[in-house]
């Protein structure tokens, strides 16, 4: 009887390289300096502030919090919870269909 392989839960950067080499003919080197620029470029865009927009899959914001008050769930006190900056990650409605979530 065979065993079936486990099916892989996570896409790495590595299977994103596997797919550039095997799909667009890039040498092994190449898929894996296109993939690292890639992310390289939708990083220093999202550090620089900037919003960033892959059409047809999602845009990646920065939102700003303001200060809030928040609770030490142990405690129950009170605590200021500081101003910070986070990621949102809002898929595209494209996305969204193909994932049946509208």
């Amino acid at each position: 009887m065979k065993k079936k392989q486990p099916q892989q839960a996570t896409l790495t950067r590595a299977d994103l390289s596997q797919a550039v080499f095997y799909q667009l003919g890039f040498s092994r080197v190449e898929a894996i300096r296109l993939v690292d620029d890639i992310f390289e470029l939708i990083t220093k865009s999202i550090a620089k502030g900037q919003d960033v927009k892959l059409s047809g899959f999602a845009t990646f914001l920065i939102k700003s919090k303001k200060t809030r008050l928040g609770r030490n769930p142990k405690t129950g006190e009170a605590v200021s919870i500081a101003p910070r900056k986070v990621l949102s990650f809002r898929p595209s409605a494209l996305l969204k269909k193909q994932m049946n979530l509208i």
